[in-house]
């Protein structure tokens, strides 16, 4: 159909707007009634508003006058009224439906100017898919597609049928086997499994290989007081006479108890009577003897050959469990511990081996092996919270096993240097030392000049931050030898010299 069937006319006027529609008569209101009078008319005898005689309120108080300064920074310059020009100048003009915003098309674009005029545009055109014809389809991506509509009858039959025989022929075939195969016998006599000519090779110093060489030399010690009991551990140190090194916290309670009896038990399950050869409660380490032949002795190391993180195995007893290993390593080295064994007459100061391996009650006495299977501690304590290992255990280190059993095996007893002094640990927050608390008289320490409160900080200048370690460092020396002390005293230090005392 032509467009002039639906342009609008040439004058411009008029189109497919609707007429305008008249506009409707005023509302009168009606005049009120006498109740609405008498509800909310004004009473006879008030003349005007009901606010006649309200106060006014007070006159707003005019603003001061800007303050000079700010006069000078916005007041118009001289000759010029109202406000300053904006920095980029005035704009211009604001745009109109004549200004360059507007295009030519404005006029047809109805979401421009809502008052253009509407215009007609073509009917909407879509491809026509390809006709195919049959079963088997191409789609858009070029894949080939069954399509049921198109697939006849006899030939759907035919595929379902030929699934039904399929099944039915598997399911026959399946019930046939089972019921016809013979089952296997439930025993098959002489039958052997399969093994591997193989051994497993146990490096030199893996804990396997020290394990095997070093559990003969470990013992558990049983000590039995009427009807009560223990167990701890040992470690044979001279297998051609029989001597074992110990804890002296392990076989204490029955030194001197008629009836007591102590037990060696060894790895390979025999056991033979011990009897106390020498024990030392200021070290923890006692020497026991039994009568047997051909025990295997354990190689001691040296305490210097050990640095923290050396792998070390424990072997002992623990929980009474004989021939138990654990490993880890060493954790630290030199760690002053003070020994007091619950029910025994222990009162020691190490400077202990510090370890991670697994030590338990029952492990007291037993070796702490490096990987060369050299004994290098004696396992003596834990660090615990609740009676069991929490990874903290503490050994005697073997240069201090080896020479107080050399004592206790000579004479019977142990000999230890004397300061006389009793000490408590203190700190200022910059150094630490060992709080003189009471000084034995005639003992070393006081010969030497040392009064109650001095603090000593240093034994042959090496510092002390404890008590413990004052302890140790006395200890490390032999009884007649002359040492200095650094000894803080008010607000000065001083060093002294002591010739130590026997214990």
């Amino acid at each position: 159909m032509p467009d002039e069937a639906f342009a609008r006319p040439r004058d411009g006027v008029g189109g497919f707007d609707p007429p305008p529609r008249p506009q409707p008569a005023p509302a009168r209101t009606p005049a009120p009634t006498p109740a609405q009078q008498a509800a909310f008319g004004r009473p006879a005898a008030v003349q005007g508003g009901f606010a006649g005689d309200r106060p006014l309120p007070p006159a707003r108080p005019l603003p001061p006058p800007p303050p000079e300064a700010v006069l000078r920074a916005f007041a118009p310059a001289p000759g010029q009224g109202g406000l300053q020009e904006p920095p980029g100048g005035r704009p211009g003009r604001r745009r109109t439906a004549t200004g360059p915003w507007w295009k030519s098309d404005a006029r047809s674009d109805p979401w421009r100017d809502p008052h253009a005029p509407a215009g007609l545009t073509g009917p909407a055109v879509f491809e026509e898919p390809e006709q195919q014809t049959g079963p088997v389809v191409v789609d858009a991506k070029g894949r080939r597609r069954l399509r049921l509509a198109d697939v006849s009858i006899r030939l759907a039959v035919l595929a379902l049928l030929a699934v039904l025989l399929t099944g039915l022929v598997g399911g026959a075939a399946g019930y046939w086997l089972t019921r016809t195969a013979d089952e296997s016998p439930l025993l098959a006599p002489g039958t052997q499994l399969s093994e591997t000519d193989e051994g497993i090779a146990r490096e030199p110093g893996s804990v396997s290989d020290i394990a095997s060489r070093v559990t003969p030399a470990v013992v558990s010690v049983e000590v039995r007081i009427g009807e009560a009991g223990a167990t701890g551990s040992g470690v044979v140190i001279d297998g051609a006479n029989g001597y074992i090194v110990t804890n002296n916290h392990v076989i204490s309670g029955a030194d001197g108890v008629e009836g007591a009896e102590i037990r060696a038990v060894f790895s390979d399950g025999s056991g033979s009577a011990a009897r106390i050869v020498g024990r030392d409660p200021a070290s923890d380490l006692a020497v026991l003897k039994v009568e047997k032949p051909g025990l295997l002795t354990a190689a001691l190391g040296r305490s210097d050959g050990v640095v923290v993180g050396d792998p070390v195995v424990a072997i002992g007893s623990p929980l009474g469990l004989a021939s138990t290993v654990t490993s880890g390593i060493v954790s630290a080295l030199d760690r002053p511990v003070r020994l007091a064994g619950e029910g025994s007459d222990t009162n020691a100061v190490i400077s202990a081996v510090q370890t991670d391996a697994p030590i338990n009650p029952g492990n007291s006495g037993g070796a702490l092996v490096n990987g060369a299977g050299e004994v290098i501690g004696i396992n003596t304590a834990i660090a615990s919270l609740g009676g069991g290992s929490v990874g903290l255990g503490f050994a005697i280190p073997v240069d201090t096993v080896r020479d107080i059993s050399e004592q206790l095996i000579s004479t019977g007893r142990a000999v230890h240097a004397s300061l006389g002094v009793n000490a408590r640990s203190v700190t200022d927050g910059t150094r630490d030392g060992a709080l003189v608390v009471n000084v034995e008289p005639g003992s070393a320490a006081a010969e030497a000049g040392i009064r109650e409160q001095d603090v000593v900080i240093a034994v042959e200048g090496e510092p002390v931050g404890s008590s413990e370690e004052l302890v140790v460092a006395v200890d490390a020396h032999d009884p007649g030898e002359t040492i200095s002390l650094e000894v803080v005293r008010g607000s000065s230090s001083t060093t002294v010299e002591a010739t130590l005392d026997e214990a």
